[in-house]
């Protein structure tokens, strides 16, 4: 790999939203950071999405054992660690409860949690899919010291692909989200 591929891959990754997204899965997770004045797809503002495991697997994550996932997550959160290290980023958010639950794991710290009475997700029988906020600062992450405090928010509800999921549930978490960001992005 030399000098042209390296900007060739940059360049990829600066211009992914205004190419060919995956727009069923980042135009709902927008709805949630615009409230920020965010989003992936500006370019005043952009937002940047990372994944906990920065490879592909071949099977889906919900499929895999929990000794994979776990070995993945030991193997490269470390990777994480040093892009948010060595990135501007000053909030993190995170979608849905796995994805909490991993967070904290690579972290080695507890969020905040706080049920959210209107993040809850009707079900017909009646037993309502209760919403929840998470909320904390890291300033390491896998044994990567962050050299400063990044705030963290979390919820429980999967935006994309929860059953039910409300565009009131939506509104209530951008609007939580953006209240809980903005003293650390203005």
């Amino acid at each position: 790999m030399d000098t042209r591929h390296l900007q060739l891959i940059l360049r990829s990754c600066r211009t992914y939203f205004h190419n060919n997204p995956y727009d069923r899965w980042f135009k709902k997770l927008d709805q949630i950071v615009c409230g920020t004045a965010f989003s992936f797809y500006g370019d005043l503002y952009p937002a940047c999405h990372l994944d906990l495991i920065p490879y592909a697997t071949a099977a889906k994550w919900m499929d895999l054992e929990q000794r994979e996932k776990t070995a993945l997550l030991d193997a490269t959160a470390d990777a994480l660690g040093l892009l948010l290290r060595d990135s501007p980023v000053r909030v993190v958010i995170l979608n849905g409860k796995t994805v909490v639950q991993q967070f904290q794991y690579i972290a080695d710290t507890v969020l905040d949690q706080k049920e959210m009475p209107g993040w809850s997700l009707p079900r017909e029988s009646g037993r309502d899919i209760t919403g929840f906020a998470y909320v904390g600062n890291v300033h390491q992450l896998a044994g990567v010291r962050l050299n400063r405090d990044i705030l963290v928010l979390g919820y429980n509800h999967n935006i994309q692909s929860s059953f039910g999921v409300t565009t009131e549930a939506i509104r209530a978490i951008r609007d939580w989200v953006a209240a809980q960001s903005d003293g650390v992005l203005r």
